[in-house]
């Protein structure tokens, strides 16, 4: 059996809303399976384009990438025509702040595109390489909201 590699791309959008963080799950197979959006990386396309551009069209939102959180490996079995294929896949994830756009718009293949709590989220999610990705995001996500409160701080027209 040939092997193949794939290259994905995906993120974590959150927003604020009150005191805690909601990320975006998109479910799958009849809502067994709640996920992070993600897809391949076409050709000319950088991984971080793909992963803004599978956010959108997944979930409906846009975000701005705030930094990488980390990459899931897999194995899996597939097909190539009607040959057989083992692929290794790497998926590449990214946090994002949310800008805008509404989970109701997402693509006709994402049977749901939710907000969640970020805690409900890492307990939905269905796959353990993604919920080890929400974890280093909820990290990342305080990080960066007491970076940007500090700079707010010392900013002269906050004074």
């Amino acid at each position: 059996m040939r092997t193949l590699r794939q290259i994905s791309a995906g993120g974590v959008v959150y927003r604020w809303v009150g005191s805690r963080p909601e990320v975006v799950l998109i479910a799958r197979d009849g809502g067994k399976v709640w996920c992070l959006p993600k897809g391949l990386v076409e050709p000319g396309e950088s991984v971080r384009e793909t992963a803004q551009r599978e956010v959108q069209e997944e979930t409906g939102v846009r975000g701005e990438i705030i930094g990488k959180i980390g990459e899931v490996n897999y194995w899996y079995i597939g097909r190539e025509g009607e040959e057989p294929v083992r692929f290794f896949k790497t998926v590449h994830f990214y946090l994002m702040r949310y800008l805008d756009g509404d989970v109701r718009h997402h693509d006709w293949e994402v049977e749901d595109a939710r907000w969640f709590p970020l805690e409900e989220a890492i307990a939905r999610a269905t796959y353990k390489g993604e919920r080890e990705i929400l974890e280093k995001a909820r990290r990342m996500i305080v990080a960066h909201t007491r970076r940007a409160a500090r700079a707010s701080k010392r900013s002269p027209t906050s004074r």
